[in-house]
């Protein structure tokens, strides 16, 4: 198990709302939203202060999304609910607790209301989801 894994367990116990694979799932979804942004995402030695190395909230949760369509499918929403997870907000409460952890970083002034209700979470996750059929 890898340091970041076994740093998980006190978060979850801390705040048991959300299932472990929540944690794990945001912290996966990061990367993947610096990848959708076209970014590098900022290793362990990046300064903090740099708002380059940063995302906002609201690009987080829109990765998240992404990412559990990709990974979930039409089963995204059931996902996150058997994770805790019904609203944006819950997105943002783990974010935090990551935070708190020491684990990530906020942008400077960013908290919990830049998580609040952006969008229906179960009607984005149906709605944007697609097959993609790749072809030979």
């Amino acid at each position: 198990m890898t340091a970041f894994l076994t740093t998980l367990i006190p978060v979850v116990r801390r705040d048991p709302r959300y299932a472990y694979e929540a944690y794990e799932f945001v912290s996966q979804a990061l990367v993947h939203t610096y990848k959708m942004l076209g970014r590098e995402a900022p290793d362990e030695n990046a300064d903090a202060n740099d708002l380059s190395a940063h995302v906002s909230g609201r690009q987080l949760v829109e990765g998240m999304c992404d990412l559990a369509r990709r990974e979930f499918g039409l089963m995204a929403s059931v996902v996150f609910r058997m994770w805790g997870i019904r609203r944006t907000d819950d997105l943002g409460e783990i974010f935090f607790n990551l935070i708190d952890a020491d684990l990530m970083s906020p942008l400077p002034g960013e908290g919990r209301g830049d998580f609040h209700t952006l969008f229906d979470l179960d009607e984005v996750l149906v709605q944007g989801f697609r097959i993609v059929l790749e072809e030979e």
